[in-house]
């Protein structure tokens, strides 16, 4: 049992999530009127189930930065149609991540973490793999530090899990400066021909 990761990460994830939320109220306001007209009806906000620790599914809040936009046969445009320019901002600039400061509140995430993937990867990852879940999904992570969505899946997931086996306080230190830094650059925002990241298929 680790102290750290167990007990004293979620204490400390809850008061800097609690402090972070009031000193940034007015900024989470005003991007939230933003979305709202720049999604063209489509809502300010994006909620969306996806597995937590143990899998256990929980919904995840963030900003919305696309549009509900459809082709004429009622399909969803490609997300590079859909996504606005002030969703590009607010996506580049890692402001879309903040509302899920209050899935930390409530004990579904963490500050530092795995990403939440969608549920439908679930029964795609290995034994392996399948350990990025042992702790709470994370705001950003240590795949986050090392490219974000520049990585392959395999490279995340590899990362995913060496974070599980070596959490703690120095390392969620080293990955709250080196996300910093990433969000200044605007660093990993995508990879090459995507919006955001392709699709886990279980061999990419």
């Amino acid at each position: 049992m680790s102290i750290y990761r167990d007990c004293i990460k979620r204490v400390l994830g809850f008061c800097i999530a609690l402090v972070a939320l009031i000193c940034l109220s007015p900024l989470l306001l005003v991007v939230t009127v933003w979305l709202h007209f720049a999604n063209k009806g489509a809502g300010a906000f994006f909620f969306q189930e996806r597995p937590g620790k143990d899998g256990k599914i929980f919904k995840i809040i963030k900003f919305k930065t696309m549009t509900d936009e459809r082709d004429s046969n009622g399909k969803l445009l490609p997300d590079a149609q859909r996504l606005t320019r002030v969703g590009r901002f607010v996506r580049s600039t890692s402001i879309d991540e903040l509302p899920q400061l209050f899935n930390v509140l409530v004990g579904d995430m963490a500050i530092i973490g795995p990403r939440p993937l969608l549920v439908q990867y679930l029964p795609l990852y290995s034994a392996e793999q399948a350990r990025r879940h042992e702790v709470r999904p994370g705001i950003t992570g240590w795949a986050q530090c090392h490219g974000r969505n520049t990585l392959s899946w395999q490279e995340k997931f590899k990362l995913d899990v060496w974070y599980v086996d070596h959490c703690s306080f120095l390392t969620d230190l080293k990955v709250i400066f080196t996300t910093i830094k990433k969000v200044i650059v605007r660093d990993g925002i995508s990879q090459n021909g995507q919006a955001t990241m392709e699709t886990f298929n279980g061999n990419n």
